[in-house]
């Protein structure tokens, strides 16, 4: 999940298959030289014209002052802030660039955008303390070029608001000032029994905004062995960070698995899932469940696992409204992290724009013992992947914060809870496996305390019993009860449950995915 070097010599680049215009506007580095055109067509012609041409892996070994650094020495090199770009312009947005090393091994190429002509930001060690890394910075390669960048804002020029670092891989934060899960640009086979494909932006076109604005606009150029595709990314920071984005895809092959606005979250262990319970926190993750709004207008929650085993799943669809990977516990109590704050992690809402066609919102589980792993993948998987020579075109609007900008009418899920089944002062005859499932919002508070209130219950395995719905005064709510007795089988069960009233669902819907203990462990 590394980036891809550009080399800035014009030979290089022509050798990477980009056209003369691409490299003159490379070779745009003179403090005299006015740029070269520049615009989203032009951007989408050049990765037509690379999809073209064979993929060229045109990565280069770091050079020794930077290939051996470790963590700490690579963490320890910082971008002076006197040396933003527009920092003297008092524009509002700057931007800071990331070195090279450690994990980040391919450079990207950047360009200022000024009334619509491209020049190229080359790379200066002097943008950079170097000291505690112990890296000179004279001995290092006027080619070596940046790793990424961040935005800042003038209200707190020392936080960041975004960043593109590694890969395709992208982030932001909201009203709480905190990293957490990314977006990617693509995801290209993500869960097949085969390595993954990361697609890399290469290349960033940073638009100068005016005084005072509030947006920026940044470009990218996208390839990989599969496809290449330009993005046009309308960054506007605020309460919830949003980001507007259009795409632009050119599939070089076939792709079995293609994920449009691919979300990559972690997931270790909550109150639904303590299979590591190891730590004195009691939960540990950046997003806690996958929510869907179908193209039919249907809410669904499905809680998030960390799995013994792989877990692919799918949601068919067609032209979805949105999907996201959302924290719902806000609760510091919940975590009890004062190091990383998981209660302020940011959720992300994807807004479909236009059609969307039929397809998939994929979720993709898999196992982790540590939360330094990313471990969770949701995107949007068409049902036509688009072939070779065509063009596909997608909107999408990224959200990051606290909440989403749409949520249900009707009750939504606040919390799901496991353990083992049966009844209190009773002797178990057989294994079974309980389910908790809190909701509040919608119509519940204003219900009747004698409201007959129902869960509906659907499995794909075995039988369910014990089950009940009542008001729970904490959350102003409703909490659904019920016990899955599964068969032999360790296979996965799908479990679909809402709350209704004479028929008429109240809730939105829960989906969960339970694997069962083989028999000789089922231990009652």
């Amino acid at each position: 999940m590394d980036r891809r070097e550009l080399l800035k010599a014009g030979l290089a680049l022509s050798a990477f298959g980009l056209s003369p215009a691409l490299i003159r506007a490379a070779a745009a580095t003179a403090s005299n030289d006015p740029g070269q055109p520049f615009d989203f067509a032009w951007l989408k012609g050049q990765a037509r014209e690379l999809a073209a041409k064979p993929y060229v892996d045109d990565h280069t070994p770091l050079p020794a002052p930077i290939a051996h650094l470790n963590y700490d020495q690579y963490q320890s090199i910082q971008y002076r802030a006197d040396h933003s770009l527009w920092r003297e312009d008092k524009l509002g947005i700057e931007l800071r660039f990331f070195h090279m090393g450690l994990f980040f091994n391919k450079s990207v190429t950047l360009y200022e955008v000024v009334d619509g002509r491209a020049r190229e930001i080359l790379y200066d060690p002097q943008r950079f303390d170097l000291g505690k890394s112990g890296v000179d910075g004279k001995l290092l390669p006027k080619t070596l070029g940046y790793a990424g960048f961040r935005v800042n804002h003038h209200i707190n020029p020392d936080i960041d608001l975004a960043a593109f670092l590694g890969a395709s891989y992208f982030r932001a934060v909201g009203v709480d000032k905190q990293y957490g899960m990314s977006a990617r640009g693509l995801a290209v086979d993500t869960g097949m029994p085969r390595p993954e494909e990361f697609p890399m932006f290469t290349h960033f076109w940073f638009e100068k905004p005016g005084k005072h604005a509030g947006n920026l606009v940044v470009y990218a150029l996208l390839d990989s062995p599969s496809i290449a595709g330009a993005y046009r990314f309308n960054l506007k920071p605020g309460r919830s960070f949003v980001m507007d984005v259009d795409t632009a895809l050119y599939p070089r092959q076939d792709i079995e698995r293609l994920g449009i606005a691919p979300l990559t979250s972690m997931f270790k262990n909550s109150e639904n899932d303590r299979r590591l319970d190891d730590d004195f926190r009691p939960e540990i993750h950046d997003s806690d469940g996958l929510a869907m709004w179908t193209g039919a207008g249907e809410w669904i929650w499905r809680p998030l696992v960390n799995p013994v085993g792989l877990r692919f799943n799918m949601y068919s669809d067609e032209n979805p409204r949105g999907f996201g990977l959302l924290q719902r516990d806000r609760d510091f109590d919940h975590y009890q992290d004062d190091a990383v704050f998981y209660d302020k992690r940011p959720g992300v809402w994807i807004e479909t724009v236009g059609s969307w066609g039929p397809g998939a919102v994929t979720l993709v589980e898999i196992p982790t013992k540590d939360e330094t792993f990313d471990n969770i993948v949701a995107f949007w998987n068409p049902k036509q992947a688009p072939k070779p020579g065509s063009e596909t075109l997608l909107s999408y609007r990224l959200h990051w914060g606290r909440t989403p900008p749409v949520a249900p009418e009707r009750a939504t899920v606040v919390a799901t809870r496991t353990g083992l089944g049966g009844v209190v002062g009773q002797p178990r005859e057989r294994f079974s496996w309980r389910f908790g499932v809190d909701f509040t919002g919608g119509v519940l508070p204003l219900l009747a305390r004698k409201a007959k209130v129902e869960p509906v219950i659907w499995v794909s395995r075995g039988t369910t019993e014990i089950t009940s719905a009542r008001p729970l005064d904490a959350i102003n709510g409703y909490r659904a009860l019920f016990d899955l007795v599964p068969d032999d089988s360790p296979e996965p069960i799908n479990i679909r449950l809402f709350l209704a009233l004479d028929g008429e669902p109240l809730t939105e819907t829960w989906l969960y995915q339970y694997n069962p203990p083989p028999v000789d462990q089922r231990k009652y």
